[in-house]
């Protein structure tokens, strides 16, 4: 029987159980993988503390990235055959699915072919971080060449998906760090400009880059108090996008800088791209392209075998990674 990954309570890393289970057989519409390699996701860490968009139904199985080769096929399935070598989008609900594990089960819809060009681990690296990036710079936010885009926490495997996409249609990309021991690593993964948060005004600095009238969009996940200075960075008529809460803390609204500047501080989910399915053609096609040309390259931080899950999911509470952090299986 394959090994999968479940837990029978929310709470810290130690609640992931390895368990064997046995072999499930897809139904109509969906495709089994035999797993290769598993990406990690903050959203992970929060679904399996309870605090997530959706709650789980204990127990429950976890995870929204994987890459493998399909061993079954269910019916009313056209497009992917028993061999095909697919990595997941994560276009479905945690509580149906989960592909932390040997073996997962996932709708035909959310498995996509990956480049030959790509390891089973590059391929579990794609879909979170570039579809994330990509639905808010590209098909929300009408990205243009001349633009500047900030982007915070900027390290992760999202925002270095952000960079990458940012510097792919020629605008410019404006990276923050906390600290200064990753500056040096986000101009090499290709930011213009880096700031560090905790050394330097991001305001003040905006004056100095691009058309010195601050970032036409902003790209966070960490909101809270930090909102406020992300306004003031802001260029009029410039969107907000926060996509996480990795500050924890309320939000106040910056109202005086929104209405001089006429800010729109949106609230974004990766799910108002991959559920709208020529949002997500889209997508996938200019992903695709991406790592064709090697305008995307993902960025991977660090391995470790499903025996270590519950070390890799402390490892991503840490806040250490630059990049994604990748299971092998």
């Amino acid at each position: 029987m394959p090994r999968i990954v479940r837990f029978h309570e929310t709470g810290e890393a130690d609640v992931l159980k390895l368990e064997e289970a046995p072999l499930v057989e897809p139904g109509a519409g969906e495709v089994r993988l035999k797993v290769k390699a598993i990406g990690l996701n903050r959203a992970e860490v929060l679904f399996r503390q309870g605090i997530y968009l959706e709650a789980p139904e204990l127990p429950s199985r976890i995870g929204y990235e994987a890459a493998g080769v399909v061993d079954a096929v269910g019916a009313d399935v056209q497009d992917i055959k028993v061999g095909d070598r697919v990595s997941t989008i994560p276009a479905f609900s945690m509580r149906q699915y989960g592909v932390y594990g040997e073996s997962a089960v996932v709708p035909a819809f959310a498995a996509a072919p990956y480049p030959d060009t790509l390891s089973a681990e590059a391929a579990a690296a794609i879909w979170m971080p570039y579809m994330t990036a990509y639905g808010a710079l590209i098909a929300l936010g009408k990205l243009q060449p001349e633009q500047t885009v900030l982007i915070t926490a900027a390290s992760s495997s999202v925002g270095l998906a952000a960079i990458q996409i940012v510097k792919s249609v020629g605008a410019l990309a404006v990276a923050t760090t906390r600290g200064p021991d990753k500056k040096d690593f986000l101009r090499e993964a290709g930011a213009d400009h880096v700031i560090v948060t905790d050394e330097e005004d991001m305001a003040e600095q905006m004056k100095r880059i691009g058309t010195g009238k601050g970032a036409n969009l902003v790209f966070d996940p960490v909101a809270g108090p930090f909102l406020e200075k992300l306004a003031r960075a802001a260029a009029p008529g410039a969107t907000i996008f926060e996509y996480g809460l990795l500050s924890g803390q309320p939000t106040p609204f910056p109202l005086i800088d929104a209405l001089g500047k006429g800010l729109s501080v949106r609230g974004y989910v990766l799910f108002e791209i991959v559920q709208k399915p020529d949002l997500m053609a889209a997508g996938k096609q200019f992903v695709t392209a991406g790592l064709t040309s090697g305008a995307l390259k993902p960025v991977i931080d660090r391995t470790f075998t499903l025996d270590e899950i519950v070390d890799a999911h402390r490892y991503m509470e840490s806040n250490q990674q630059k990049g994604k952090i990748v299971v092998t299986v």
